[in-house]
């Protein structure tokens, strides 16, 4: 069996269970055997972390960016193994996927993560000179990410966003890698072991763990020497590592499920309904709508210009070519939701099936329709997320009955509004908005919602069910480090015993100081 990085070395794990990987497009079972891990491979990783946690306590800034800028030149010079690997094993396209977009997202990641190492404003220091009370956020403690499925690279494990925003808080990685791409994880704990040999940081700071069984992975989550997990995976999953992490009162942060509502206002209908199924289409079928992101849920006013929508959208979907999906559990996965829907109420427009011609994991384009009407009766049932090349069309009776039917709408990552250029759409939006705004993280203006862009204002986050907690974001530069950071006072310290970011001379740029009661910037 393949080696796990545990302890600063590849070393064989202690397991008696193994998978394999599949190239989901054509069901071939790829090569290499890699192992479950038992508990006692959990228990050395967080061995190792704590010591490893003790001795970043010691480590700069400027070394730890030192680090992430290696890990991301690394992960650049071996670009066209990553690649490939990655696409065996996701069948997600070469290009501009994986090779123009997700790859050059992870290395700007790392990169940011480095810069914000560097210059610390995350640690929110203040320091109240008349009391000499102290405080900052400091790292948490051992990290446990949970990799998803869909982003091999972006928001993987040992790679990804989580791992740059717990490094940077000086908090070691354990990551628990996916199995539906475990030769590509293996290929990023390379680049990040030689990254951490160069740069000389502790063995241990980052550590790979390829799978785990379930109950390992509730007892890892709930293990005291953890100080935070982020998971980006399924609801069912999620809150069953949120059950065992709030037992023992755990923080875990969790990405779970989102339809990522769009409200198409009359105006913007009539003015480019066109141009809009398009646009509707290339976003929700990116991927093959395995994103977090991807627009499942459609919801338009009763109308000529709304109905010519619906039958453009859905003509789009009928005539475009099936992407394969990550597997043929999510295809299984998939099929099972879209019968919900219908047993749900929803009518099938196009779709609804496994493909019967296509090689490996592939199912029909779809798309649903249900009336505001069936939606309000059964908004729960009607909500069921079907994670993949699938959308649900709400077509309501009129305004009043769409503004209803926003009110039971669950916690969503985001949510879109579509609206005509003239301003006759204006006096509905403010309406619509009010509704949509408290019910997703992420609010967008005629603009679909599947990129999700590496900028400090980002927050790829959202009420529940979307996330576990609504004030915390897994993207955006510094927020996100802040999931991993424990707030930390000093009151009556001695100067020269206080940590760099609380020293007077501290060179942190968001510093702020209480000065005879009057707050001034740093």
């Amino acid at each position: 069996m393949e080696p796990i990085w545990i302890e600063g070395q590849w070393q064989l794990a202690d397991a008696s269970l193994s998978f394999q990987a599949h190239n989901p497009a054509t069901g071939e079972i790829l090569p290499g055997a890699f192992p479950v891990s038992s508990w006692a491979d959990c228990d050395r990783a967080l061995v190792a972390a704590g010591q490893a946690f003790k001795e970043l306590r010691a480590v700069s800034g400027e070394q730890i960016a030192l680090f992430l800028e290696g890990y991301a030149d690394s992960l650049e010079a071996r670009a066209a193994e990553l690649v490939e690997t990655a696409h065996r094993e996701t069948a997600l396209p070469v290009k501009p996927r994986l090779k123009d977009v997700e790859l050059p997202r992870t290395t700007i990641q790392l990169r940011q993560a480095a810069q914000a190492s560097r210059e610390g404003s995350w640690m929110q220091s203040v320091i109240d000179t008349k009391r000499n009370i102290r405080s900052c956020f400091a790292g948490i403690g051992p990290v446990v990410v949970f990799g998803p499925n869909n982003f091999p690279f972006a928001f993987n494990g040992v790679a990804g966003g989580d791992l740059a925003a717990a490094l940077t808080a000086g908090c070691p990685v354990i990551a628990k890698a996916h199995p539906l791409h475990p030769a590509t994880s293996r290929l990023l704990a390379q680049c990040a072991a030689e990254a951490l040999a160069a740069f000389d940081l502790p063995p241990a700071t980052v550590q790979m763990l390829y799978h785990l069984r379930p109950e390992d992975g509730l007892r890892l989550v709930a293990d005291a020497r953890v100080g935070a997990t982020s998971f980006t995976g399924s609801r069912s999953a999620g809150l069953l590592l949120k059950k065992a992490a709030d037992s023992a009162g755990r923080p875990i942060y969790l990405e779970l499920s989102s339809l990522n509502p769009i409200v198409f206002l009359p105006g913007a209908l009539a003015e480019r309904g066109e141009a809009l199924a398009t646009e509707t289409a290339d976003s929700g079928l990116a991927g093959a709508g395995q994103f977090c992101t991807s627009p499942n849920l459609l919801i338009v006013v009763q109308g000529t210009d709304s109905q010519n929508f619906v039958d453009a959208v859905t003509a789009a979907y009928s005539n475009r070519p099936a992407s394969p999906l990550l597997s043929s559990e999510g295809r299984d996965s998939l099929h099972r939701s879209v019968g919900d829907l219908l047993e749900a109420g929803a009518a099938l427009l196009t779709g609804g099936e496994p493909h019967p011609e296509a090689q490996g994991a592939c199912y029909r384009n779809t798309i649903l329709q249900a009336s505001g009407g069936q939606f309000l009766a059964d908004p729960e049932r009607l909500q069921k997320e079907a994670f993949g090349n699938a959308a649900l069309f709400v077509v309501c009776a009129d305004v009043e009955e769409l503004l209803r039917a926003l009110e039971s709408l669950e916690g969503n990552l985001t949510a879109s509004i579509y609206s005509g250029t003239t301003g006759d759409d204006d006096a509905l939006y403010t309406r619509v908005e009010a509704l949509l705004r408290p019910r997703c993280g992420r609010l967008l203006n005629d603009k679909m919602p599947t990129g999700v862009a590496l900028s400090p204002a980002m927050n790829h986050g959202g009420p529940y069910p979307s996330t576990g907690h609504p004030g915390f974001t897994s993207v955006g530069i510094p927020r996100s480090i802040q999931r991993f950071g424990a707030l930390q006072s000093y009151d009556g310290v001695r100067k020269y015993r206080l940590p760099a970011a609380l020293q007077d001379t501290a060179p942190n740029k968001a510093m702020w100081r209480v000065v005879d009661d009057a707050w001034v910037r740093g």
